[in-house]
């Protein structure tokens, strides 16, 4: 709704200091600034829509009731932390929210006080939040300590495993469960607002302290002593849906209507009086006050620019490579029944819609716990099936031990498509891809496909499910596919190096569509006539094709190799690894991504700034193949020769 300035209460709130100077009875409005705030902003810069509007309220209320940035609150994901961030001091920048140079999508440590823990993966925030709280204890300090999860996120095995941790060591931690996917019915919610309110009202604890009290004076085996120690687990085992949490050593309250700002500000200072580990459980709607994002919370989780008033417009008819490798896996299923899709969370995001539709018995959500989405692959090609899982590079990272230890170590034919592999731009460090031939390729009995474009990549993931047995990486970036010259041949030889230009002054070896600026940074050089360079994709990094290497070191004694991957341990460092092994006569010089990690940005900015676009790839070129090779002289004795 429009607003004058005069009207406005978000315009006056620079810090959570400001916030709590407002009465209660405002901030329903307030809530609704900030929704029509962050809808305005997204539309033009993109970004999480859906999870963000769905938790304004629970924000309100939070920095409302507990005194941040002294009390911490620890989001997970931080896909829900958009109104935090506009709450504590960063409303007049928030405009450039995931912009190259502006602040980051997620919350980051380095950015504010407020942001008490760096994230962009999920399930971490329980741990973290417990090991603040022990941090606090030892440090003989009173203030609270809030870990603030989604149900997704909830799905993960470390947010179990902070769940069992925290409840076992009794900490004074408040774990808030915002559960988007359970409807609000009026009826149950009015039940459990007066069960919450019952349970952490300590007029009811000094009730049941009572009800102990009076038991244990009781002779032992008393009917009535009985009776009265069932109470208490009596009332909570039929009225209470967490009583799995209350065994693990939680308090458990609610489900509170997370959209009641009146109610989880009551239910938020009464649970600031109690001590232990107490878990809340909010109910929230994704997409709330939106109507475009109430009726497609899953679509827009993540958008591009878009108009408010029409809403974010699906997306054009070209495929990205996800869509590209899910079309293909789709139509491989067709001709092999064993062929099965396992994704963690990620149906929408890999594109596995279409085959999840026609295939539900052999599409799997395992939910966002990547480890057990590897090991599970694993356990099915153990029987005999031919399991691929969809995956973000960022994301693979936490199933390495799986990879190991259940996939290699046990030869077991399980394909990875490693999506969203390099630069991803806005979502930033926690999102690029940077570091999987590294990881990767350190493996025995991986194979690792780096396909250019759309089309080699369909005949990778045909070819390793159809005619091979191996555990294979598919690596692939984001966004739609480049088109390369010369289209792939069906009968390629996909696992050797292919001469995408020859030259004569010397060779560029790439992989994977960084190799577009290569070839574009080579064509600059031959029009101007300074350097008439050959430039190789080389596809397959592991195992590397010894042969075909071999010749090309014969005929070019410098190789310039680029890579969308970080310097260590990546492609270039095989190379050179390969060519000291075998005592090849080639100078080397590497681009790559540096020892750093990335900004977020669009992907133009962060190829300049980390200097593997064309230019620099030009520019690089340029000084490695014009300076003249100085071979070291032979030494004898004292003297050289």
């Amino acid at each position: 709704m429009p607003e004058t300035a005069a009207e406005s209460l978000l315009t006056g709130i620079d810090s959570p200091d400001d916030l709590r100077r407002l009465k209660v009875e405002q901030l329903p409005q307030l809530a609704e600034e900030l929704r029509t705030f962050v809808i305005d902003v997204v539309s033009r810069t993109g970004g999480h829509l859906g999870s963000n509007l769905g938790a304004i309220e629970l924000t309100l209320a939070l920095h409302y009731v507990y005194d941040t940035p002294r009390d911490l609150i620890v989001w997970d994901v931080g896909a829900q932390a958009y109104a935090h961030k506009i709450l504590t001091g960063r409303r007049s920048r928030f405009n450039t929210n995931r912009q190259y140079g502006g602040i980051a999508g997620f919350p980051r440590r380095a950015e504010s006080p407020y942001d008490t823990f760096g994230v962009g993966h999920s399930s971490t925030s329980i741990s973290a939040a417990l090991g603040m709280a022990v941090a606090r204890d030892l440090s003989g300090q009173s203030h609270k300590v809030i870990a603030v999860i989604g149900d997704g996120g909830m799905t993960g095995g470390l947010a179990f495993e902070g769940l069992n941790n925290a409840g076992s060591e009794g900490r004074d931690i408040t774990v808030v469960l915002n559960d988007n996917r359970m409807a609000i019915s009026p009826n149950v919610g009015a039940l459990s607002r007066h069960i919450s309110s019952l349970r952490a009202d300590p007029r009811f604890e000094r009730l049941k302290d009572s009800m102990w009290q009076l038991a244990g004076q009781l002779p032992r085996g008393s009917q009535l002593r009985k009776a009265l120690g069932g109470v208490d687990a009596g009332i909570r085992a039929m009225l209470v849906p967490g009583l799995w949490f209350e065994r693990l050593g939680f308090r458990y309250v609610g489900p509170i209507d997370g959209h009641d700002t009146g109610e989880l500000v009551k239910m938020f200072s009464w649970l600031k009086a109690i001590q232990g580990p107490v878990l809340v459980h909010v109910l929230t709607e994704k997409g709330k006050g939106y109507h475009h994002a109430e009726n497609d919370g899953l679509r827009l989780h993540g958008v591009s620019k878009f108009d408010p008033e029409f809403g974010p417009v699906a997306a054009s008819g070209e495929l990205t490579f996800a869509g590209h490798f899910s079309d293909e896996l789709l139509k491989v299923a067709h001709e092999d029944e064993k062929v099965v899709a396992i994704t963690p969370a990620m149906i929408e995001g890999s594109a596995l819609g279409q085959f999840q539709a026609e295939f539900p018995e052999r599409c799997f959500d395992v939910g966002i716990a990547e480890q057990h989405a590897v090991t599970f692959a694993a356990g099915l090609a153990a029987q005999g099936y031919k399991p691929v899982v969809a995956i973000y590079s960022t994301f693979f990272q936490r199933a390495y031990d799986q990879l190991i230890h259940d996939v290699a170590l046990q030869e077991l034919p399980v394909v990875f498509g490693v999506d969203r592999a390099g630069i991803v731009g806005e979502d930033g460090p926690t999102h690029h891809g940077a570091f999987d031939l590294s990881y990767l390729r350190a493996i025995p009995e991986v194979r690792i496909l780096i396909p250019r474009d759309s089309d080699q990549m369909r005949a990778m993931l045909r070819f390793v499910l159809l005619k091979d047995d191996h555990a294979t990486a598919i690596r692939f970036p984001r966004g739609k596919s480049l088109r390369f010259d010369p289209p792939v041949r069906p009968e390629t030889d996909l696992t050797r190096p292919e001469m995408l230009r020859d030259g004569t002054d010397g060779l560029i070896v790439g992989c994977g569509i960084i190799l577009r600026e290569a070839l574009d940074a080579a064509l600059d050089l031959v029009n101007e006539e300074l350097l008439n360079l050959a430039v190789v994709d080389l596809r397959c990094l592991k195992p590397l094709d010894t042969e075909t290497l071999r010749e090309f070191s014969q005929r070019f004694s410098k190789w310039l190799t680029i890579e969308e991957n970080t310097l260590e341990g990546g492609m270039g460092s095989a190379l050179i690894e390969h060519i000291t092994d075998h005592q090849l006569p080639i100078e080397i010089c590497r681009m790559g991504l540096p020892d750093k990690f990335i900004a977020h940005g669009d992907r133009a900015s962060l190829l300049r700034d980390t200097g593997i676009d064309r230019a620099a790839i030009r520019k690089t070129a340029l000084g490695f193949f014009a300076r003249r090779t100085v071979r070291p002289r032979r030494r004898v004795g004292l003297f050289r020769l």
